[in-house]
């Protein structure tokens, strides 16, 4: 493959590019069901991870592109799973949502290659983080391989808007040439950084086909391959 030169930082995407965000999603929604079982185990009873999984979806898609933060969206699938089992109860969904958040900070794990790339990756680039979640580095001890952090909830920009990229390039200090994102999402991802006019890596870990007609400047199935095309 050809190598990548003259790149001074490198952003990474989170969700299933550094992490398995599904793995992390269905253990919290499995010990919030559980807390669910304590405090009505008859709406818990009619309740599932895979139904309240596509319920959050429905009320994703519903708010998308009207600027409501996902915190909020994951506050709002939990009153309407808590309505759909026949109880309406506000009180009960925002408790809902807080221990699901406190289970997502403790299920977060990144993926195998992840820390071993970002430790020799950060002695020569500058590294950051574009999300558009609402979960960071500090979750799974990444945090200090980050000289910046960009959270779509926090500055209010999603990718694959290029403004979220325009904003990396300033913390980053450097030129849209001298700038490579990398992130699973043809999508949000490579588009964002097409968009941006900067160049990007599709993280392919599934090797799955590309037919979206959005192309990246290259494509890699894992980091430590990544690795060996900066060398």
């Amino acid at each position: 493959m050809e190598k990548i030169t003259g790149i001074k930082a490198i952003s990474f995407d989170a969700d299933r590019t550094l992490w398995d965000y599904e793995k992390s999603m269905r253990l919290s929604l499995l010990g919030t069901l559980k807390e669910l079982e304590k405090l009505d185990p008859k709406s818990a009873s009619v309740l599932d991870v895979d139904k309240m999984a596509e319920i959050r979806d429905m009320v994703a898609h519903e708010f998308e592109g009207k600027g409501i933060i996902l915190k909020d969206i994951r506050h709002e699938s939990f009153r309407r799973a808590l309505c759909n089992a026949g109880r309406r109860n506000n009180v009960l969904a925002a408790h809902l949502n807080g221990v699901y958040f406190k289970y997502r900070e403790v299920s977060v794990d990144a993926y195998d290659d992840v820390s071993w790339a970002l430790q020799v990756l950060m002695r020569e680039y500058a590294l950051g983080l574009i999300s558009n979640g609402n979960t960071g580095p500090d979750v799974c001890g990444l945090s200090e391989m980050f000289s910046f952090v960009i959270l779509s909830d926090d500055c209010g920009v999603r990718k694959p808007d290029a403004k979220i990229f325009y904003m990396a390039l300033e913390k980053a200090g450097c030129r849209k040439d001298e700038f490579l994102h990398v992130g699973d999402s043809l999508a949000d991802d490579v588009l964002g950084a097409v968009n941006a006019g900067v160049r990007s890596v599709w993280l392919n870990r599934n090797e799955v086909e590309n037919t979206s007609g959005i192309k990246p400047d290259y494509e890699i199935s894992g980091l430590l391959e990544l690795v060996d095309i900066l060398s």
